[in-house]
């Protein structure tokens, strides 16, 4: 009771169920994760447009690598457009560029045509809608209770490595039954449509960003926010170098399913780690959520250093994964509060751009590492040892956030 005699407004329901049904939350979310299907189709298309057009596999890795430059280095640009001029005025442009580049790769020879397939793989990859920062921003409008978007963060973190198992087996299976045209078209179609049921929702169609107070900082510009950036780097390491020893362990073990297997596992246990995230409160705030996140992702990697056989291995790659959900989840709600003024698609997009310039970093030096298995197997716990000694360290930077 208050001194007023009344007794204080419930908090509002957290279960996932709940948010779920929250209004626009359930569009948001699945036209967010379909826009961003390409994400995984895309690179997967191109190596196979390549080699099936008689082109080799390096062209086809380059122009893979290159989309997904274009799209991660673009990122903050395109927040930052965001951020002064709205989701729809932005992306609704850029997805039209990016649908209408790769339905044009359909149509085009890698292989007699290379300058002109790299640079429409170059633009199409720029153009890429920033529907994941887009939707980290529109949060707080639509659940301004900091225990849902904790929910909703946790639901869309943890399917997110769904994306990119599921993106290249689609696009394979497109390929191969319908040829490299209609994958690439299915790609174009898929970024198409889940960008415009997220941009024709209400709450993309009204949202602006406050007002950026003259005296703010740039996100790079902010000592805590640079500390979180460099930390999802070494998270984005481990993630990226599970995906290279996965192809080790299919050579070592003359097993090719192992390549898709370990990281399947690794996504699944990200699904079920974001549903358990996500499922009820738990005790502390967002930087002890952060902190202990880091610190179970950490200790779950130590296992592969026994060098595992493949069962072992597919089943141990489950517990980085659970814990995976958590750290993002926390890293995100934590930007939410550092953000600065009319910044935060902004800061969000720098978050994104981190997590991939640390997976590709990952990527390579996994596949330098590949020859030696346990320093290819040591590699994902050393980005996340990486991870957590810069957030140890630097804990007096962040004041606690609480969580519901």
């Amino acid at each position: 009771m208050t001194l007023t005699g009344r007794r204080p407004a419930p908090a509002p329901p957290t279960a996932l169920t709940d948010v779920m049904a929250t209004p626009h939350v359930a569009r948001l979310l699945a036209g967010t994760l379909l826009g961003r299907l390409p994400n995984g189709m895309a690179p997967a298309a191109l190596v196979l447009l390549v080699t099936r057009s008689g082109g080799s596999v390096a062209f086809g890795g380059i122009l893979s690598a290159l989309y997904i430059l274009a799209s991660a280095l673009s990122q903050p640009v395109k927040g930052r457009l965001l951020d002064r001029h709205g989701q729809t005025t932005v992306s609704g442009p850029a997805a039209l560029i990016n649908a209408a580049s790769l339905l044009t790769l359909a149509f085009v020879s890698a292989r007699t045509q290379p300058a002109l397939a790299t640079a429409l793989v170059a633009l199409a990859g720029t153009c890429t809608p920033p529907l994941e920062a887009g939707l980290r921003a529109l949060w707080s409008s639509v659940l301004p209770d900091p225990g849902q978007r904790r929910v909703a963060l946790a639901a869309d973190t943890g399917s997110q490595g769904l994306l990119f198992v599921a993106g290249p087996m689609l696009a394979a299976f497109l390929a191969s039954q319908y040829g490299t045209g209609a994958a690439l078209a299915a790609t174009a179609a898929t970024g198409l449509t889940g960008s415009l049921i997220v941009l024709t929702s209400a709450p993309s169609r009204h949202w602006r960003a406050p007002a950026r107070h003259p005296a703010s900082r740039s996100t790079l510009a902010n000592p805590a926010l640079l500390r979180l950036l460099l930390a999802l780097t070494g998270i984005g390491v481990a993630t990226g170098a599970v995906t290279v020893w996965a192809v080790a362990m299919a050579e070592q073990h003359a097993t090719d399913m192992l390549t898709g297997l370990i990281p399947g596992a690794y996504a699944a246990g990200s699904l079920l780690g974001g549903l358990l995230y996500g499922r009820r409160p738990w005790p502390g705030n967002t930087t002890a959520h952060l902190l202990a996140g880091t610190a179970a992702f950490t200790v779950a990697w130590l296992p592969l250093l026994t060098l595992p056989g493949p069962g072992p291995a597919v089943a141990l790659v489950l517990l980085p994964g659970l814990f995976l959900p958590v750290v993002i989840t926390s890293a995100f709600l934590t930007a939410d509060r550092l953000a600065p003024a009319g910044n935060l698609t902004e800061t969000c997009a720098w978050m994104i751009l981190a997590l991939g310039v640390g997976t590709a970093s990952g990527t390579a030096l996994g596949g330098a590492l590949a020859t030696h298995p346990l320093p290819g197997a040591a590699l994902p716990l050393a980005g996340a040892a990486a991870a957590l000694t810069v957030l140890s360290t630097t804990r007096r930077h962040r004041a606690p956030t609480t969580t519901r």
